[in-house]
């Protein structure tokens, strides 16, 4: 069963808190970082990009932004934006985008739990960038980036988050630049504490990372790499906590520099070995599993999967799996989609006309738009202790880094 814990979150005085909220770390470069950050000196941008306060030649992965991302926090304490909360509580998240509505419960997830295997992984993390958060985290003191976990919901958990929701007033509520609602209310009610945690130890039997594999497993390798040194919390790592029945998974789609040599003719006969394909007039969106939208020369066509080009095991029925295996692969001779230079990633927050612009720029030889991966796809994968092909989901909305901040020396 899971054990989570109570926190004081480092977390913005109410006035400030609107400034302080900014995208979360990985999800901009340092250049797009800057320019949001431009005129804020409040942005939590300046702690999580911390090479945009250094010249622009700065290595981002240089100890000298780490020292400035701990001088910076430190900074926003000593100005009161930022303060500790004086007792240990959860944390109601609630976001809404497009009128759709989810809640999370903000904690401390236990890193024993994670090494135990009870909080499951899908997706293998890429050492580079797990560096990357290890320095930051030792340097700062602080876990700045929010773990996204989802389980199975439980009905007793359920209402006592809505029963909070409905009888308490939020500390914070905003709308942030992308139109998406943020709300959040603190729960410092020790019997109430107390039942949820309960809940977890008993009604839980594992969580599941939706987002976050790198920081997860960088929280972790802290802890390790202090030993004997390591503070109480290092034990525990920010997490937030969704029910299934709340997630929402977007399509992660594919935009590939070059067609591998191949005419356009010659790539459409070797991918009609494994797919039907069909012209269509207008950007393709897949409605179903099994079926992808491909972009090249301004026009779009419809593949469909045959039959013999996958497997039913829970890989092999992946979406992304059939794409690899019978187009990426053969076809493209892209043999891994984590270290091939020649192919990115587009989450499907930023629509079709973001594939067509990056191939109609030519940037890009040729985009693929896939069907998003199901929650119960990735429950059944990790149950299965395998890992799914990268960049497989893109969850939205994204949590905002600096409303909530766990110190590991507290």
């Amino acid at each position: 069963m899971i054990t989570i814990k109570p926190f004081k979150a480092l977390r913005p005085e109410a006035q400030h808190a609107k400034q302080v909220a900014s995208r979360p770390y990985d999800v901009l470069n340092s250049k797009e970082a800057k320019i949001e950050a431009q005129g804020n000196p409040s942005s939590f941008l300046h702690i999580t990009k911390s090479e945009i306060d250094l010249p622009e030649k700065t290595d981002s992965h240089s100890q000298q932004v780490y020292d400035r991302a701990k001088d910076n926090l430190h900074a926003f304490i000593s100005r009161n934006i930022l303060f500790k909360e004086s007792k240990p509580c959860y944390y109601i998240y609630q976001l809404i985008m497009n009128g759709k509505s989810q809640t999370g419960l903000v904690c401390g997830s236990s890193v024993d739990d994670y090494e135990k295997g009870l909080i499951k992984k899908h997706e293998f993390t890429r050492p580079e960038k797990e560096q990357d958060r290890i320095n930051h985290i030792k340097t700062t003191g602080a876990q700045t980036g929010n773990v996204f976990l989802a389980y199975k919901n439980v009905d007793s958990l359920d209402e006592i988050i809505s029963d909070w929701k409905n009888d308490k007033n939020p500390v914070y509520d905003l709308t942030a630049d992308d139109h998406i609602q943020h709300t959040i209310w603190i729960i410092n009610d020790d019997n109430i504490i107390n039942k949820i945690s309960t809940i977890f130890e008993t009604e839980v039997p594992c969580t599941y990372i939706a987002d976050g594999h790198h920081r997860a497993a960088s929280a972790a390798k802290v802890r390790s790499a202090l030993g004997k040194n390591a503070p109480h919390g290092a034990n525990i790592f920010l997490t937030t906590l969704f029910p299934s029945n709340q997630l929402l998974i977007m399509d992660y789609n594919r935009v590939i520099k070059d067609l591998n040599g191949l005419t356009v003719e010659e790539l459409l006969a070797a991918a009609a070995k494994f797919f039907i394909i069909k012209k269509v007039s207008k950007a393709f969106s897949p409605s179903v599993l099994h079926q992808f939208g491909l972009y090249i020369n301004k026009q779009w066509y419809q593949l469909t999967a045959k039959e013999n080009a996958y497997t039913k095991d829970p890989i092999g029925i992946l979406d992304v799996s059939i794409l690899q295996n019978n187009f990426l692969d053969p076809i493209l001779n892209i043999k891994d989609q984590r270290t091939d230079q020649r192919i990115d990633f587009v989450g499907g927050i930023r629509g079709l006309g973001e594939l067509e612009k990056r191939v109609d720029s030519g940037e890009m030889a040729i985009a693929i738009s896939l069907h998003p991966v199901s929650i119960q796809q990735l429950f059944d994968i990790a149950d299965s202790g395998n890992v799914m092909p990268p960049k497989s989901t893109w969850f939205e909305p994204k949590l905002r880094d600096g409303l909530l901040t766990h110190l590991i020396n507290d």
